[in-house]
C-alpha cells in the first residue's frame, strides 16, 4: 500500500492491515501537520474499504424500537397509541405482528426512529399520491373479489395494499386527475369515489398484465372498426370473440365486478404505456347491455381522447334515462357511435320493427343488421322506454360465463 510514507489506495487485505498498522503508529507519536494530514487520508481510505468489504447489517427494527423505548423511559403501554392498542403493541414487540407503514410513520414521528431502520430500506417511506385517502379504500371488498391477498389485519395494511395496487397500475403517472374528483357526465352522484378509485386501479393493473397480441395504432378505433366489433354479437360466443379481436389490435378489455356504491357499467382509460382499456362490470348481465356498453366505451377511446390525455370516462348507463339537456356532449356522441355501429341508421329508419316490434320483425332486423336479436330488442326497449317489452330476447345471464376469468368475485 505504501512505500515510505507515500499513500496508496487500499486494494487488498494486506494493504488494509498495513494501513491499520500505520494509523496505530501515527496515533502513538507526537504528530506534526503532515502526520495529521496522513492520518486523515488513511482513516478515510480505511473507512471506504470497510464499507465495501465489511458491510454492517441494518439494525433489527424491533431491537431499534426497544432501544429507543429504553432511551426515552417508555413502557410497552406507552406505545399503545402508536400501534393502535396495547394488544397490537405487545404483538409487534414480541415479533407476532409485522410493522405496517402506518405504524412506521407513527414511530418515526413520535419516537424519532429513522424510517429506513424500521423499513430496512434506504428508500425511506413511500409517499402517497395526492387525492388518495387510504383509510377509506374498501379493502375487505377487494379481498373478497380476490384482487388483493386476504389477511387478518387488512385495515392496518391498507396503505401497503393501496400503494402496491398503484404500483401495479403503473405508479402515480397512471392516475388521471379525473379519477380523484366526484362527478362526470355519467358518473352517479352517489358514487363512493374511493371504491371507484380502487376499481379503476384494479382494471389498469389487469390491463397491464393482459399480454395483448397486437400493438395499438392511432386511429384504429373509428366507426368502421366499431361496426366490425358489433357484427361479432351475432355469434354465441360474441363477447369472447370481441375481447380476442380487441387484443389483436392492442386494446385491453377487462371485466371486473363492480364494488358497492360505484353504480358502474363501464369505463374508458389508458395505461401509462398508452394501451387503450375498456373496463366493464357486467353489472346487468344482458347481451344487449354488454354490446352497447362495450361500443360506447370504445367510442370514447377513439373519438374523445385518442392516445390518452390524462382523462377517464366513467359510465353509469342508467343515467341515459335522464334529461339529456345536461349531458356532456361527448356522452351523446359516444351513444351515437355505438347505436350506429350496432344498427346503422339507414337500416333502422326503414325497418318495420321500429313501429311493429313483434318477434318476426326483431329477427328480420337482426339478420339485416347482422347483429344478435338482443341488440335489436335492446334498442327498441330503450326507444320506447318499455323494459318489459321483448324481454325474451335480451339474453339475461349469458355474458358473464363467457368472461368468467375476469369476472369472478
Amino acid at each position: 500500500m505504501m512505500i515510505g510514507h507515500r499513500i496508496r489506495p487500499i486494494k487488498t487485505e494486506q494493504d488494509y492491515d498495513a494501513a491499520l498498522a500505520r494509523v496505530e503508529f501515527l496515533m502513538d507519536i507526537d504528530r506534526g501537520e503532515a502526520d495529521d494530514d496522513e492520518l486523515d487520508v488513511l482513516s478515510t481510505l480505511i473507512e471506504l474499504y470497510e464499507e465495501k468489504h465489511f458491510p454492517m447489517d441494518a439494525p433489527d427494527p424491533i431491537a431499534a424500537i426497544k432501544f429507543r423505548m429504553e432511551q426515552l423511559g417508555k413502557s410497552q403501554s406507552d406505545l399503545a397509541p402508536i400501534f393502535g392498542s396495547r394488544a397490537k403493541a405487545s404483538e409487534v414487540l414480541s415479533g407476532k405482528r409485522d410493522l405496517t407503514l402506518k405504524m412506521i410513520r407513527a414511530l418515526h414521528e413520535h419516537l424519532g426512529i429513522p424510517a429506513e431502520v424500521l423499513i430496512r430500506d434506504d428508500g425511506g417511506l413511500p409517499t402517497t399520491p395526492s387525492g388518495i385517502e387510504l383509510d377509506r379504500f374498501p379493502v375487505k371488498e377487494m379481498a373478497k373479489r380476490g384482487w388483493i391477498k386476504a389477511c387478518t389485519n387488512l385495515k392496518d395494511r391498507t396503505e401497503e395494499i393501496v400503494l402496491d395496487l398503484i404500483s401495479l397500475a403503473g405508479g402515480s403517472p397512471a392516475l388521471p386527475p379525473a379519477l380523484f374528483r366526484q362527478g362526470g357526465a355519467r358518473a352517479n352522484a352517489k358514487t363512493d369515489i374511493h371504491a371507484l378509485q380502487a376499481w379503476c386501479l384494479h382494471v389498469l393493473s389487469k390491463a397491464r398484465q393482459a399480454g395483448l397480441e397486437g400493438r395499438y395504432a392511432g386511429g384504429t378505433i373509428n366507426q368502421d372498426f366499431l361496426r366490425e366489433i358489433a357484427r361479432l354479437s351475432s355469434f354465441d360466443e360474441g363477447p369472447k370473440l370481441a375481447k380476442e379481436k380487441l387484443a389483436q389490435h392492442g386494446i385491453a378489455l377487462v371485466v371486473a365486478s363492480h364494488l358497492p356504491k360505484t353504480y358502474l357499467d363501464g369505463a374508458a382509460l389508458w395505461t401509462v404505456e398508452k394501451v387503450p382499456v375498456v373496463g366493464m362490470t357486467i353489472r346487468y348481465d344482458r347481451i344487449d347491455n354488454f354490446w352497447f356498453c362495450l361500443l360506447h366505451e370504445l367510442a370514447h377511446l377513439g373519438r374523445h381522447f385518442e392516445n390518452g390525455n390524462g382523462e377517464v370516462f366513467i359510465d353509469d348507463l342508467q343515467l341515459r334515462e335522464r334529461d339529456h339537456a345536461t349531458d356532456d356532449a361527448r356522452e351523446n356522441e359516444a351513444d351515437e357511435w355505438a347505436q350506429e355501429a350496432l344498427i346503422p341508421s339507414a337500416i333502422w329508419n326503414e325497418h318495420p320493427a321500429r313501429k311493429s316490434p313483434n318477434v318476426a320483425n326483431v329477427l328480420s332486423l337482426a339478420r339485416k343488421a347482422d347483429v344478435h336479436p338482443a341488440v335489436v330488442a335492446g334498442r327498441i326497449r330503450y326507444d320506447k322506454h318499455s323494459y318489459r317489452l321483448l324481454s325474451q330476447f335480451v339474453g339475461a345471464n349469458e355474458v358473464r360465463p363467457l368472461l368468467m376469468e375476469e369476472s369472478v368475485c
